[in-house]
Parts: C-alpha cells; sequence; structure tokens
C-alpha cells in the first residue's frame, strides 16, 4: 500500500489546522514526533487514540488522525484557557508561534473531558523533539516568504484591518465569505450552518443576506473590544485578510499586513477589474456615437496614456480638433471627423481587455470613463456602481445579459518572414498552415528559445514532425518539446538529450499505443525515434542527423 507524500500530507494538516483555528505546524510535529499508531491506510499517526465514545475505527486513517489532532489541540488550548492562561502564555507574538511553555503542555498529552466527542487522546511526547519539529514546520512555511524577524507589530496589524472592514464592506460574496470564516474560527465552530446560526441568522434554505450582512458587521466591529490574543482569535482575522484581499496563504497575508499602512481607508480595487473589463466589453454595443459617450471615451484614452489635454488626445487619435468645431458651412466634413474620431476610440475601447496591466493610472482612467459615462457624481458613486456591476456579475446566469461577456481576442499580428527569439507568437503554427504551434514548443511560452539556433531546430522538428503527424492521421498531443538545461536536469532528462537544443518532443496520440505508431514511422523517420517501456503511449521524436532507434 503507497503512503502519501509529504506534500498530500501538508494539504491535510492546512485543511484541519484551517477549519479548527489552530497553527498548522503543530499537526506537522505531531506526525514527526508520534508516526504511530500504525493506520490501516499504511500510513503512521499523529499519537491519536480513541477515548470515551470516540470508536477505534474513527482514528485508524491519516486524515481522520489529523482531523482528530486539530480538534484535540483546539480542547487543550480550551481547557488550558479556562485554568486561566492567557493569550500571551498560549502564543508568543513577538516570534508568532506557540509559546515553549504551550508546545511543553501539548508534549504532556491530553485526555478530553468525558463529555468532548470532537477530541481525543493525545499520547505523550519528547518536548525538545516536539519543539524542534514545530519549528522545522514553520521553517518550511516562512521560506518562500519575506517576513521579519519580529511579528510583533502582526496584533495591531489584524485589529487596524479589522477597523476598516466595515466602512468598506461592498457586500461581495468573498467578502461576505471571509467575515462568516472569521466568525466560525473566532467561535471555534466547524462548518458555516454553524457560524450562521451562532450570528442568529436563520438557514431557509440559505441565509437572508440582509440580515447575514447587518450581523457581520457587528461582529466584525466588535472584535478589537474583545480581541485578547488568542489563538483561535488572531487565526480568524488572519484568514479574514486572507480571503479578503483574495491571497494564496496565510504566510502572504501576514506579509502583506507588515509590509502595508493598516490604516489605508480603501479596499484594494483590483477587485473591481472585471467589472471595468465587463463595462469597456460592452462598449462598442452601446455605443451610438452620441456626444458625451464620445467625450467619455476621449477622456478615458487621454487618462490612459497620461495626455495633458482633451485636443491632444484628439490629434494622437488620427484627427484635427478643428475639423470637429460646429461647421454649419461643410456639415459632411464634421461628420466624417467625428466617424474616423468614433473608430479610433472604438479600436481604443476594444483593444482594452488586452492591453490593460492593471496601473493605477490604467484603472483610474477607466473608472474616469465609467464615471462620465454614467454620468455619476464623483469617484465614491462610481466605485458603487462597478461594486453593483460585480455583484451581478458573481450571481449572473451564463446566459444573462449580467453576465461577463466572452472575452475577444486580439487581431492575430502578421507573420514575419523568419522567427526569431525576439518576434515568436505563441499561438502562431511553426510551420506555415502546421498544427505545431510555439506555444507547445515553448510550454505555454515558460521556456522560450535563448537565442536563434534554438529558435531553428524547433522549426526543424517541427517541420519533420508534421510530416509525421499527417502519415499518422491523428493529432500529436506533446508533453515535453524544448527544456533549457536546468529544467532539463530538474527533471531527470539525459545531459546529451535533443530536447536542450530544441529539436525534439515527446508525445502521444490518443486511441494509438506507443508501439503503433514507433512501427509506423520507423521505417522513414530521419532522426531518432524512441519509445518507453514504463509509458505505452509515449513517443519521442528528434531531428538529429542520422537515424538512431531506441526503447527506454
Amino acid at each position: 500500500m503507497s503512503t502519501l507524500a509529504p506534500d498530500q500530507r501538508n494539504y491535510y494538516y492546512l485543511l484541519e489546522g484551517g477549519r479548527a483555528g489552530v497553527h498548522k505546524p503543530i499537526l506537522a510535529a505531531l506526525y514527526a514526533v508520534h508516526s504511530q499508531p500504525q493506520l490501516t491506510d499504511g500510513e503512521m499517526g499523529l499519537g491519536i487514540a480513541p477515548v470515551n465514545q470516540i470508536d477505534i475505527h474513527e482514528v485508524d486513517r491519516f486524515p481522520a488522525q489529523v482531523q482528530y489532532a486539530a480538534n484535540t489541540i483546539r480542547s487543550l488550548t480550551n481547557g488550558l484557557i479556562d485554568q486561566g492562561w492567557t493569550g500571551a502564555d498560549i502564543w508568543d507574538a513577538s516570534v508568532g508561534r506557540y509559546s515553549d511553555r504551550y508546545l511543553q503542555a501539548v508534549a504532556q498529552g491530553f485526555t478530553p473531558a468525558e463529555g468532548d466527542r470532537e477530541a481525543a487522546q493525545l499520547e505523550p511526547s519528547d518536548p525538545a523533539a516536539l519543539l524542534q519539529a514545530y519549528l522545522d514546520d514553520i521553517g518550511t512555511d516562512y521560506s518562500g516568504a519575506q517576513l521579519p524577524q519580529s511579528l510583533a507589530k502582526l496584533d495591531p496589524a489584524l485589529l487596524a484591518f479589522a477597523e476598516r472592514v466595515a466602512p468598506n464592506y461592498g457586500r461581495l460574496d468573498h467578502q461576505r465569505q471571509a467575515l462568516v470564516e472569521a466568525v466560525r474560527l473566532w467561535r471555534q465552530l466547524n462548518t458555516a450552518d454553524a457560524a450562521y446560526a451562532a450570528l442568529g441568522v436563520a438557514l431557509d434554505p440559505v441565509p437572508d443576506e440582509a440580515a447575514l450582512d447587518n450581523a457581520l458587521v457587528a461582529f466584525i466591529q466588535s472584535a478589537a473590544r474583545y480581541y485578547a490574543g488568542y489563538p483561535n482569535q488572531r487565526e480568524a482575522l488572519i484568514r479574514l485578510v486572507q480571503l479578503w484581499r483574495e491571497m494564496d496563504t496565510r504566510e502572504e497575508a501576514i506579509e502583506w499586513l507588515l509590509t502595508n499602512d493598516p490604516f489605508a481607508t480603501e479596499t484594494n480595487l483590483h477587485i473591481i477589474d472585471p467589472a471595468l473589463i465587463a463595462f469597456v466589453q460592452k462598449i462598442p454595443e452601446l455605443y451610438g456615437g452620441q456626444g458625451d459617450l464620445r467625450f467619455a471615451l476621449t477622456e478615458g484614452y487621454r487618462r490612459w496614456f497620461g495626455l495633458d489635454s482633451r485636443t491632444t488626445a484628439i490629434q494622437r487619435l488620427g484627427v484635427n480638433p478643428a475639423d470637429l468645431a460646429q461647421n454649419t458651412a461643410n456639415p459632411t466634413a464634421l461628420e466624417a471627423s467625428a466617424r474616423t474620431l468614433d473608430r479610433a476610440l472604438l479600436d481604443f475601447a476594444a483593444s482594452i481587455p488586452t492591453a490593460y496591466s492593471q496601473t493605477e493610472q490604467q484603472r483610474e482612467a477607466l473608472v474616469r470613463l465609467v464615471q462620465i459615462w454614467r454620468r455619476l457624481e464623483g469617484r465614491t458613486p462610481t466605485l458603487q456602481s462597478l461594486f453593483e456591476d460585480l455583484r451581478r456579475l458573481e450571481r449572473a446566469a451564463p446566459s444573462s445579459p449580467d453576465a461577463m461577456p466572452a472575452p475577444v481576442p486580439a487581431p492575430s499580428p502578421p507573420r514575419p518572414p523568419q522567427w526569431t527569439p525576439h518576434n515568436l507568437q505563441l499561438d502562431a503554427s511553426i510551420v506555415p498552415n502546421g498544427n505545431f504551434t510555439w506555444a507547445e514548443a515553448t510550454r505555454g511560452g515558460a521556456r522560450m528559445p535563448p537565442n536563434q539556433a534554438t529558435v531553428e531546430a524547433i522549426v526543424r522538428i517541427a517541420t519533420l514532425a508534421q510530416q509525421a503527424r499527417d502519415r499518422i492521421g491523428r493529432p500529436f498531443l506533446i508533453t515535453s518539446w524544448y527544456r533549457p538545461a536546468e529544467i532539463n536536469r530538474r527533471v531527470g532528462g539525459a545531459s546529451q538529450s535533443r530536447h536542450i537544443v530544441g529539436d525534439a518532443i515527446d508525445f502521444y496520440c490518443v486511441g494509438l499505443t506507443g508501439n503503433q505508431v514507433y512501427w509506423s514511422l520507423d521505417p522513414w523517420w530521419p532522426g531518432g525515434l524512441g519509445r518507453y517501456s514504463r509509458f505505452p503511449a509515449l513517443v519521442h521524436l528528434d531531428a538529429r542527423g542520422q537515424r538512431a532507434r531506441w526503447t527506454h
């Protein structure tokens, strides 16, 4: 029976640590110091044994061991609090981890009260080994995070963030989820439904959003008053930050809190970007050449490019501003200039979804465009309208007019006479009218050829592989093409691999075995042709200067 990889175990630690509001590394440390009991799924446990009404089969698999370990750590912590331990006794805020005293209490083991059905027996362990294992896992988590040596400022930053949540609550789904999670962890509950019940919000079958929002705002406004530095409270606020700002990890949320102004008054505006893009994608169907809409687009264009005046913007759009003056003597010329300007403005609007790089200047240009277009008085009402757009986008059915419009690809640039490292087009076929693209050759642009020799090698194998594909009559699904030397070493490729040169591909054909493809190509293929005994569908082709055949 195969056992879990370390990353798979870590997934369970993250899952259950986040559910129970305990610091995840303590779960990894329990596994490291106990590695018992032997479990029915082939894994070793976290020192968790059945007690009270818990049966042995409830804790005889690894996920269950982690779940009960998280519950048990939570129950142990609550027991210490009942004995008078303060938040500072349990958590060392200066270094951002459980205190040595608390870890010694964990190492002594724990037997839950008879009525505690969620916690199990935790066996004793070596205190020094537990501390070291705990520190090792923290080091692994923090290895990629730019965290300072001291985390003493984390709690003040968390409370400052919590204070600005209520005035910036836009009733977006992810914000609501962040607050519900904060309530759940703060109250040490296991499910969102339990959090709704704790807030006094009925489910019928879903919570009433108005009542839920009022309760969530009241909760977060009271959090600062009742914060006592207990681990579950801290984890609740860290999770709030992580989900509110849509961050990947707990450590990223901590890093952001410690390196940004916690008293900033505005929600991170990148969350309105989908609403801005949805707005500009609908401009072509809404624009009819009206003067106020033309002004809105022109002003958006001016701010996008940082131009000093509307006149300069019109000139850059290819129109003489004087030709747009009211000219009763030559209305035809006026109309022609307006049409030219409209085409240029619509071209600008069409370019935004692919040109938008989320800079402050670009975002503010689009916000101003929306403001003028919708005739809104000021920036704040404009942002509110965009939040309303975003709420509709979150809830809209795919066929609804409120749904996010399907993205429109930018027009393909002309094909260059010769490919070079500087003009590759990922979606273009390498060979004219061929099937293989530069995206396939470069792993979606992640492995771009560094020089002309590599480009020519890729073209060389693409030309030959196209002939092979035409003979087989089926698509070649590429698994590996160009590999820089350092990546080739990392994946265990041979030191003389043609993938390093760029003129080798590994692929498979749906419905065919590697042998079938091999036998079909063997009589005529002029370069290297290989197959893999361990991977019966995979085939290797390369464009070396002589025939070579092998089975790996």
